[in-house]
């Protein structure tokens, strides 16, 4: 590696561990997409992940994340598909190679659709329930870089970092997730009054080379299938802050990084046929410790500044680009739930009962309306620094109306289901047993449906709805966001507050008192 920068030695001993093409040092994307087997491989870089109380060799093969990590690499397969490659990605304009279109940063409403349909033939693949799926947070770090000028006022060495690694995230099609959320201890609290001043991820070292970070974030989701991390808040900060105020990309081997997972769905699943999402799209979450690790200077994009650690969200329009994608993979997650609701009723057979038509009419009609805003957002969207992206303003009301309607959605699914949910077999086992399965051939009856079917059906809207897969995914919808407070004062800050009362103030000059009743200014 004589002869080459600390960044490029870098980042060729980076692209050694992981797999990923090199030329010289610098980044050259292959000209094929990234496929699953490239991804698979990239994942086995001796990362530190602990669940149960145990490390975890190999995520690829162990029983808590196998089948998950597969799920992944199924939609890297999927784009690499000859049908498929046109629709799911676009050649990169610096190493010339098929890049997934989560890296497209669109000039035009065409090409912001283009994009659109890509991710959205991705969430299909998950049924929507993969929320860190690999263009999330590639859609953050395309919202950074179209925002660029926002970091080159910041500070331009730190901006040149930022274009530099979007490049090379981009030109390796690199499955990103995120921290940005600090553990919950004591709320009343800011991060440096906590008890342990190293509680939450803070700089606690500086030198020539780069930082030296300290402390925890959450929640990693995705975190043990990504390849990296970007670190960075979402939550304000004030003066005395200034530690916390950094955002950097980290390869999720690096010295001192440890992933503690939470409880696997998937582990816990007993086969797929009994909990046939969880089996296969517990995508995990997982609390991030950092031990002092060093993170270069060529991977820092904010460093202590508190001003920029909000502007790098909405001054650029990385808040509006990622949480974009939010609502594409929730709009096929919400087709997905209602096309289960009507699956149900028509089971059950009361399909034609009018009460139901109109609970699956209002259901349909809120699933729509998330539809509508999509598709609002992009053809009202704006031109910003030479690109085009969604109206701001339409993405917050559909945060605002999404941390509702999807409850609503699964409250629905469990007032058709009845008790149907809960009265199934134990397992797939009990088809094996002849007495067991003979009690399920006489009560697992519908007018269209096999036994085996209406366990079947009944089974996938358990997972959806009532599992602990389900159960969290309930949670997750109503607050990935972040609470609703913060939702709908996003939603009162970026809406046209000046044209919605112009048109009162319009109409108000268009009456007045009647002319013989005015009265003269009393005296002073």
């Amino acid at each position: 590696m004589l002869g080459l920068s600390i960044h490029q030695a870098f980042k060729f001993r980076l692209q050694r561990a992981l797999g990923l093409a090199s030329v010289s040092g610098s980044i050259c994307g292959s000209a094929m997409a990234r496929d699953g087997q490239i991804y698979l491989t990239s994942l086995r870089d001796e990362r530190t992940v602990y669940i149960d109380g145990r490390r975890v060799a190999d995520v690829t093969k162990d029983p808590a994340f196998a089948n998950a990590v597969a799920s992944a690499a199924r939609l890297y397969d999927f784009q690499v598909e000859r049908a498929n490659i046109e629709l799911m990605t676009f050649r990169s304009p610096t190493s010339g190679g098929q890049v997934n279109r989560a890296w497209q940063l669109p000039r035009n409403y065409n090409e912001l659709v283009q994009r659109r349909r890509a991710l959205e033939q991705w969430a299909r693949l998950t049924c929507g329930m993969v929320g860190r799926s690999p263009d999330h947070v590639a859609s953050t770090l395309a919202g950074f870089r179209m925002g660029l000028a926002t970091f080159r006022a910041y500070d331009p060495a730190r901006a040149a970092a930022l274009d530099d690694y979007f490049t090379y995230a981009r030109d390796n099609d690199l499955f990103l997730s995120y921290v940005i959320i600090n553990p919950q201890a004591d709320k009343a609290r800011s991060a440096r009054e906590q008890p342990d001043a190293h509680l939450v991820a803070s700089i606690v070292d500086e030198d020539t080379l780069g930082i030296t970070i300290r402390g925890a974030k959450m929640l990693a989701t995705s975190g043990v299938m990504a390849n990296e991390l970007l670190v960075s808040g979402f939550q304000a900060l004030q003066a005395g802050d200034e530690a916390y105020a950094f955002t950097a990309a980290v390869p999720l081997s690096a010295k001192g990084l440890t992933l503690m997972s939470r409880r696997s769905y998937e582990q816990n699943a007993t086969s797929a046929f009994d909990y046939p999402l969880a089996a296969r799209f517990d995508e995990n979450d997982a609390v991030v410790y950092f031990e002092d690790v060093k993170i270069p200077w060529e991977r820092v994009f904010v460093c202590r500044d508190l001003k920029m650690a909000q502007a790098q969200w909405h001054d650029t329009r990385a808040h509006v680009f990622h949480n974009y994608q939010c609502m594409i993979r929730l709009m096929v997650k919400l087709r997905f739930l209602l096309g289960l609701a009507r699956k149900i009723a028509e089971t059950n057979n009361i399909i034609n009962y009018p009460q139901v038509r109109e609970t699956l009419g209002l259901m349909a009609a809120k699933v729509n309306n998330i539809d509508a805003l999509v598709v609002a957002m992009e053809a009202a969207g704006e031109a910003f620094e030479g690109y085009y992206v969604p109206n701001r303003s339409m993405l917050c009301t559909a945060q605002v109306i999404a941390q509702t309607t999807y409850p609503e959605i699964i409250e629905g699914i469990r007032t058709l289901a009845g008790g149907g949910l809960i009265m199934l077999p134990a397992s797939h086992a009990d088809f094996d047993n002849p007495r067991t399965n003979a009690i399920i051939q006489k009560t697992q009856r519908s007018s269209i449906a096999s036994p085996v079917e209406r366990v079947k059906l009944m089974k996938l809207a358990w997972d959806a709805v009532g599992s602990e897969f389900g159960s969290r995914h309930l949670q997750y919808e109503m607050f990935y966001s972040g609470a609703s407070f913060v939702t709908r004062g996003n939603a009162f800050r970026f809406f046209d507050w000046g044209t919605a009362k112009s048109i009162v103030e319009e109409f108000m000059q268009t009456y007045d008192l009647p002319a013989e009743r005015k009265l003269e200014p009393a005296a002073e």
